[in-house]
């Protein structure tokens, strides 16, 4: 088995790369260090891949890449690369957004076609239901995002669809809730917060802070990832999360009492295109894949702090 980790560089993509990594297979990885933060950030976890010796990157975009020839071999794709974040989407980013989220998507399932993939695992996320008329949400509450990055990464969901539909292409889709684990991105709320707690500093946080997220650990998401590779479910969508939900506030409370030092915090007005709450209803994913969240909210982030207060040296 050979697999192919697109955005191999970022957060999750890395998670996927190192698990398999780690078990002895091969892992190919591609990504173009899109600038939506410091590279050195992506240059470190692709450090620590380089260490297997099964590992191969290359340093190239999925719109110029010549993807016939990366996929030859590959058994299986984890298609994780996209430009993140809802904030920066809006205004002239958003073509960011379309080239890489859709554009590369589809050139990306294009090439599938012709290569013997067995399975086409696509990073979707909760962005696309929007603020949900009802708490849990399921794979069939409607998807109306709220935010230009939830369109696009709808648009692509479509896509992998479509693929499947008329091509028979094994596409399975997973929508992500708010991920985080160690070596984090550096835009995420965990990440800031605990920066701002370690250093002194304060800290802003948008609205009153009673906005709720379900949060998901970075193992259980490439767990349900190697399930949905593992399993004949092409063609479905799965929610993806840790279970249960935390507010802002809460969340804060949390990091003080793991990292033993008071937030200094200020309100803000609220963000367009954040959703209010968010909470997944996984019973999809325990039926087909066998899925169950292992990790906690207060041990995954002792984890977390623990990997920021060594990158940072704080």
């Amino acid at each position: 088995m050979s697999y192919l980790v697109t955005g191999v560089a970022g957060f999750i993509g890395f998670h996927i790369a190192e698990r398999f990594l780690s078990q002895g297979q091969p892992v190919t990885g591609i990504d173009c260090f899109l600038d939506s933060y410091p590279r050195p950030i992506k240059e470190d976890r692709v450090q620590r891949l380089r260490e297997y010796s099964l590992f191969r990157f290359v340093e190239q975009s999925l719109i110029e890449a010549n993807l016939e020839a990366l996929l030859d071999g590959i058994s299986a794709v984890f298609h994780e690369a996209g430009q993140a974040g809802v904030r920066p989407s809006w205004g002239t980013n958003f073509h960011i957004y379309v080239e890489n989220n859709i554009l590369a998507t589809q050139r990306l399932l294009e090439a599938v076609t012709h290569a013997r993939v067995r399975r086409f695992l696509y990073a979707s996320s909760s962005s696309v239901y929007g603020n949900a008329p009802e708490l849990p949400i399921r794979e069939t509450s409607p998807t109306q995002p709220i935010s230009p990055y939830g369109v696009t990464k709808l648009a692509a969901e479509h896509l992998c669809s479509l693929y499947w539909k008329n091509l028979g292409l094994p596409v399975v889709s997973l929508r992500y809730f708010t991920v985080f684990g160690p070596r984090p991105r550096p835009d995420m709320a965990i990440t800031i917060f605990a920066k701002a707690i370690l250093a002194g500093e304060e800290m802003v946080v948008f609205g009153d802070g009673e906005q709720s997220r379900g949060f998901t650990y970075v193992d259980d998401v490439v767990d349900a990832n190697v399930r949905a590779a593992e399993r004949d479910v092409s063609g479905q969508v799965f929610n993806i999360g840790g279970g249960g939900r935390i507010t802002v506030n809460a969340l804060i409370h949390l990091l003080e009492e793991i990292i033993g030092k008071r937030a200094i915090v200020r309100h803000t007005e609220s963000q367009k295109g954040d959703a209010l709450h968010t909470e997944a209803d996984t019973s999809r994913a325990y039926q087909a894949l066998g899925y169950q969240p292992a990790t906690d909210m207060r041990e995954g982030l002792a984890k977390t702090v623990a990997s920021i207060r060594e990158f940072y040296k704080l």
